[in-house]
């Protein structure tokens, strides 16, 4: 098995190469000083530092680096190993890393720590056996969360498969949490971002640490008459070599290796006898074309003797991943089985390197692979591999949910579990922006979820979607590696439909949220105005206008303009306390007044106003406007000049600042006996409410008090139109009501009709 540094020669991953690390457009020289000075940079910092594994720092990044080198990546990447382990050791790596070698190299050296360290977390958070697929689950979103930089997975990968590579090399014992999450996460992540190398030796490497007894069984047959066999394939493959050229196919004949762990789960899953594994001898021709293919079957089936139901057409009939080849069993001259694999050079580059390389062969069309497209297209094409790659990424995943086999070899994990993961899974989704970023979004939600992800702003702009290329409703639901991209307005905000659950806009809460705020913003902003047209209407009656409208808040207990133009233009302020603040202080009423107000005789009905007024039986008395107070809410007197007394409800913000600055001018006060009949006192109360604008609204509400014989005897409406259509109405209704205690029922009425939010007292 091959535990040594990968072949320097090998051409770089297809995947290296969508990761921006490419050395193919780079300075050679500049890259090679670079690493150079990473390593001079690390060299002091790691020297001596031990790792939580054991390995010596300084020789595990020297380990990532050749393991980068042999899959293609550029010495600016390779740097990048030094750098990260080197920030263990920095007080402030960032800063450190960015100052000495750029912001690019500072945020992968941020990201592969942060990365590292959310791993360890989880590793040693482990407390059992049972729980080790929660822990797999763990590090596989961990790493799906990261690949937005291919470049930290690529870092993630060399470092997994260079701790087990040390693990081999010093015999020490591998911890099976750390074997198994290598073979169960790594090596499946390797082989979705068609890294076979690493993928090949990560597999073996965690097969060794997780059953040895099989491990060393599989490769003692192999090891028996290794060079006779070796000796045979080559034999082998240079008469098919020599066969197909004298019949003027022009084929590339190599011999395929096979690895122990592949052998072992063939022979495990099939039930076979290593004997009956006919790929360990194996070779593969690779063709121009598909004709070529099947000309090379041919001549392969005419030269040697097929093995009888051995022959599987994967052109015709590809894989569900896209794989296709012809696999045919032959027997040799000494009656011993090989595997044929045919394939064309774009079957061979998808099987190899899986659907980003596909998809760059694809594109150089009559070019032939590896042919360069033009500068223009260059960025778009990056873009629709990376997301080519992202969705293989994201099938992954899925596949940790459905598979039982892999994922089961070395797991004790029962059916709970996989159903566990299967709810984890379905609670989520990720698609695409158009330049091929990841958004997680909740499962189940719409075009315009994702735009709120994105951005606030674009949410609210929102007036259209295209998913995959083709317009969508904006309450279509999205699927997992989609690409979604918003149509918007240049000024506009949200529908009130959106809001509503039966139409299917949105899922998400946090967009719930924020249309909700958008629109009580809007509300705000709305009953801001209305309070400052008021005041400022105050202030030109009153001559004031030349009165700072932030000294008037202040001076009444505000903390600004806009908190006081609210609460007026709710009608939770009068008008009257401006007043009062703006004109000469009144005269007071003598101590002496008030004392007899108190020590005069007890109480007496007033004829007009229905109020027992301590003291003086004729006092004029008047209920405030700013509270409507009716029988039976809490009351208090309040001493006016030329107007008697005041009546407010207790709970009066009003009647509460008055009191504070002047205590001796309240008095006590309470309702009279009520009269029933056509004789019964009425007393104008407010009404607010709140609701979706419509037509034929205010006739509801004014049928509701209607019915239940209240008479109305004013209305005041607003209404705040949407870019939907819709819009908001506010209103305010004066009834007379003979007690406010009934008027609790009449309300819960009013808020069952269609589009009521909010009915309440004001």
């Amino acid at each position: 098995m091959k535990t040594g540094l990968l072949d320097a020669h090998e051409p770089a991953a297809s995947i290296v190469q969508l990761a921006g690390e490419s050395a193919e457009h780079a300075d050679p020289a500049s890259e090679a000083a670079q690493l150079v000075r990473a390593r001079a940079f690390a060299e002091p910092l790691l020297t001596g530092q031990a790792m939580d594994t054991g390995e010596d720092a300084l020789s595990h990044a020297d380990g990532v680096a050749a393991i980068l080198q042999g899959i293609g990546a550029a010495p600016s990447m390779r740097a990048a190993a030094y750098l990260v382990y080197a920030g263990d050791y920095l007080a402030k790596p960032e800063e450190v890393v960015t100052k000495a070698f750029g912001e690019s190299h500072a945020s992968l050296v941020v990201a592969t720590r942060k990365l590292m360290q959310l791993q360890r977390t989880a590793r040693e958070a482990q407390l059992g056996h049972g729980q080790r697929a929660q822990q797999t689950e763990r590090v596989r979103k961990m790493l799906l969360a990261f690949s937005r930089d291919l470049r930290v997975v690529l870092l993630r990968l060399a470092s997994r498969l260079q701790t087990l590579r040390f693990f081999a090399a010093s015999k020490t014992p591998c911890s099976t949490e750390l074997a198994a999450e290598s073979l169960q996460v790594f090596a499946p992540l390797a082989n979705r971002l068609g890294i076979w190398q690493i993928k090949w030796e990560l597999e073996d490497l965690s097969f060794r640490f997780l059953e040895p007894a099989d491990y060393k069984r599989v490769a003692q047959l192999l090891d028996e008459k290794r060079v006779e066999r070796e000796q045979r394939v080559e034999a082998f493959r240079r008469q098919l070599s020599d066969d197909l050229a004298a019949h003027g196919l022009h084929a590339e004949v190599q011999g395929r290796p096979k690895h122990l762990y592949s052998i072992w789960k063939k022979m495990r899953g099939k039930d076979l006898d290593f004997a009956r594994i006919f790929d360990v001898r194996a070779l593969r021709v690779i063709v121009p074309t598909v004709a070529d293919c099947y000309a090379v079957l041919g001549r392969v089936q005419e030269l040697f003797r097929p093995v009888p139901g051995e022959f599987d057409d994967y052109i015709a009939r590809p894989k569900p991943n896209g794989y296709q080849s012809l696999h045919t069993v032959v027997l040799d001259a000494q009656d011993r089985a090989v595997e044929v694999q045919i394939r064309t050079r774009a079957m061979h580059e998808h099987a190899e390197h899986g659907v980003a390389a596909h998809w760059a062969y694809k594109e150089a069309g009559a070019k032939g692979y590896g042919g360069a497209s033009t500068a223009g297209e260059a960025d778009a094409q990056i873009a629709e591999a990376r997301k080519a790659v992202l969705r293989q990424l994201l099938a992954w995943e899925r596949d940790f949910v459905e598979q039982d086999g892999e994922g089961g070899d070395f797991s004790s994990a029962g059916s709970d579990d996989s159903r566990a993961k299967g709810q984890v899974f379905d609670d989520r989704i990720y698609v695409f922006t158009p330049q091929a970023a990841v958004v997680e979004l909740t499962a189940g939600a719409t075009p315009i979820d994702f735009a709120y992800t994105v951005h606030t702003t674009l949410g609210h702009r929102c007036r259209g979607a295209k998913v995959d290329g083709v317009m969508v409703p904006l309450n279509t639901p999205l699927k997992s590696g989609q690409t979604v991209e918003i149509t918007t307005v240049k000024e506009g905000g949200p529908s009130l439909d959106w809001l509503n659950a039966e139409l299917g806009y949105l899922r998400a809460p946090r967009s719930k949220t924020k249309v909700r705020a958008w629109f009580n913003a809007l509300a705000q902003s709305a009953t801001i105005a209305r309070g400052r047209e008021a005041v400022e209407k105050l202030l030109q009656r009153e001559g004031k206008t030349a009165v700072k409208l932030d000294d008037l808040a202040s001076q009444l207990g505000f903390r600004n303009a806009d908190a006081l133009f609210e609460v007026v233009g709710k009608d939770e302020f009068s008008l009257r306390t401006i007043e009062a603040l703006l004109r000469p202080p009144e005269v007071l009423p003598t101590p002496d007044e008030i004392i007899a107000l108190r020590k005069a005789s007890p109480y007496a009905e007033s004829p007009k106003s229905g109020v027992l007024v301590v003291g003086v039986e004729s006092l004029m008395t008047s209920l405030a406007r700013c509270c409507r107070p009716a029988p039976p809410d809490a009351i208090g007197g309040y001493v006016t000049r030329g107007k008697g007394v005041a009546v407010h409800r207790a709970t009066c913000s009003n009647f509460r600042q008055m009191a504070s600055r002047a205590p001796e001018r309240v008095i006590a006060v309470a309702w009279g006996t009520p009269r029933g009949g056509a004789n019964a006192e009425m007393y104008p109360v407010d009404v607010m409410v709140e609701a979706a604008d419509r037509q034929g609204l205010l006739r509801d509400i004014s049928e509701v008090f209607a019915k239940e014989k209240m008479n109305v005897t004013g209305v005041k409406t607003q209404s705040v139109k949407d870019t939907g259509g819709g819009g908001t109405a506010w209103m305010t209704f004066t009834v007379e009501v003979a007690d406010s205690a009934r008027l609790a029922y009449v309300l819960g009425l009013a808020e069952r009709i269609t589009g009521v939010r909010s009915v309440r007292r004001k």
